[in-house]
């Protein structure tokens, strides 16, 4: 299936039925009066959040989206049916955005979350809610009001604990395929990986999911490379492994490249839990390997892990290094979400 993490689609809520004109007529019955029944309610529409949903590439095939109008009303009192409304099924972590793709109108990000993007228009009066004792026979009624229609953007950014940034061909999609069943696709050329993988880690007794992206250039907040569009899936992660290329020549400035792309990008990922490693650490010598790194280590301010996730040299350190850092944030979440000492509980 493939991977696409955007889509602009149309969507229009369903008009109101109209009321209904009518008068009792029938045999031997005198006094017939009104009985014009209400039109009935257009359709809502509703986007939805499901587990089975990884990709918005249904929305590349269809982008009109409209709920059903509302049934007119019709005599002896009748109303008419209310639309069917239309249900928008995204995966998890799908952001709505209005046309300016700014403004935030809905963040579904676990199944079962819903949200009301257009709502129906309700239905018109038929003759007989008119009916009064001044007006015994009125011939007034409501036509069912309209629907809204709008253009909506949907952004799916993935749901991960930690996430792996790096130098294009600094070993991320090979550690991604170490740790988990994932098999993203590994060579020898930049840019191999064109789209987000994400693979289920276990750890201890502990499971997460990790996110890798393709990788960052100089100049990718700019558009250079693959630029910095995938970015967004490692937004909601709560640490991020950084591998810089132990066969780099500068390993401290492919170190300063990414951060200063993650500080240009923004949402806040420049001041994310970081976790630093060496990788393809067993293709250097041990006095280079030395060498560099002393010089990422004076470039990150921290100690760098040394990996091979080839040969599997320091990766469970790395795997517990990103455990313990996402535990901090669980707890951290769920003491900001707690009520304060001596709340009073429901």
């Amino acid at each position: 299936m493939k991977f696409l993490d955007q889509a602009k689609i149309y969507i229009a809520s369903g008009a109101g039925g109209d009321g209904s004109l009518s008068f009792r007529r029938e045999k031997f019955i005198e006094f017939g009066g009104p009985d014009g029944g209400d039109g009935g309610k257009g359709g809502d529409v509703w986007a939805e959040c499901v587990d089975n949903l990884n990709t918005l590439i249904d929305y590349r095939y269809q982008q009109h989206f409209k709920a059903k109008r509302g049934g007119n009303g019709s005599g002896r009192n009748r109303s008419g049916a209310n639309g069917d409304d239309c249900i928008i099924k995204v995966p998890p972590g799908t952001q709505i955005l209005a046309e300016d793709q700014e403004t935030l109108i809905a963040d579904l990000e676990k199944p079962g979350d819903r949200a009301l993007l257009a709502k129906g228009g309700n239905g018109g009066f038929g003759n007989a809610h008119f009916k009064s004792s001044t007006n015994q026979a009125p011939r007034r009624v409501n036509p069912g009001l309209p629907g809204e229609e709008l253009t909506i953007w949907l952004r799916l950014k993935l749901i991960a604990d930690a996430g792996i940034v790096g130098m294009p061909n600094a070993g991320k999609s090979t550690f991604l395929a170490a740790v988990s069943a994932a098999k993203p696709k590994i060579a020898a050329y930049p840019f191999t990986t064109l789209h987000p993988n994400l693979g289920v880690v276990r750890a201890g007794d502990v499971d997460f999911v990790l996110a890798d992206i393709p990788g960052l250039i100089e100049g990718a907040s700019e558009g250079a490379g693959i630029g910095t569009r995938f970015l967004g899936h490692v937004e909601r992660t709560k640490v991020l492994l950084h591998l810089v290329d132990a066969t780099e020549e500068d390993v401290a400035e492919a170190y300063r490249t990414v951060r200063r792309e993650l500080k240009a990008y923004g949402g806040g990922l420049d001041k994310k839990k970081e976790v630093v490693a060496l990788s393809k650490c067993d293709a250097i010598d041990e006095e280079a390997l030395a060498q560099r790194v002393e010089a990422l280590k004076k470039a990150a301010r921290k100690n760098p892990l040394v990996l091979s996730a080839v040969s599997g040299l320091g990766v469970k350190e790395a795997l517990f290094a990103l455990t313990r850092e996402i535990k901090k944030g669980a707890k951290a979440e769920a003491d900001a979400e707690a009520p304060p000492t001596g709340a009073w509980r429901p």
